[in-house]
């Protein structure tokens, strides 16, 4: 691997722009809900109960400033679509669910150390048989 510029980080730089820099936790989930079609807002609200309108909302509006989704409210049944560049990038988000899918065991399980990490420790093992 080559070293990387002084400049690859700057305000302008390429990296700036990466979709996965998505600022909205749902926004994937919501392309990913769209790639099956047209969704209106109360669909897209029913399957993504979790978040509130205002997030959800929030969320359509950042992708569709970016160019990934556009609102139609002129077709018969007005609602949210993939544009050609979001549907290029859910190829990508297909690729990254396929492999959380194939590494689930291990995330949880370096989650759970993470969230735990006493647990593994020889000292506090022989602490709490002594106790």
């Amino acid at each position: 691997m080559s070293r990387l510029s002084p400049e690859t980080f700057d305000e302008l730089c390429p990296s700036s722009m990466l979709p996965i820099r998505m600022q909205n936790k749902w926004a994937p989930l919501i392309m990913r809900l769209l790639g099956e079609g047209v969704q209106p807002f109360s669909e897209l609200r029913r399957a993504l109960p979790r978040t509130s309108p205002k997030e959800l909302t929030r969320a359509l509006r950042s992708l569709d400033r970016d160019g990934f989704i556009t609102r139609d409210v002129n077709a018969e049944s007005p609602g949210y679509s993939l544009t050609p560049l979001g549907q290029s990038l859910l190829v990508v988000l297909l690729d990254v669910y396929a492999w959380t899918a194939e590494h689930w065991d291990e995330l949880v399980d370096a989650r759970e150390r993470a969230s735990h990490p006493e647990a593994g420790s020889p000292v506090n093992n022989v602490l709490a048989r002594n106790s």
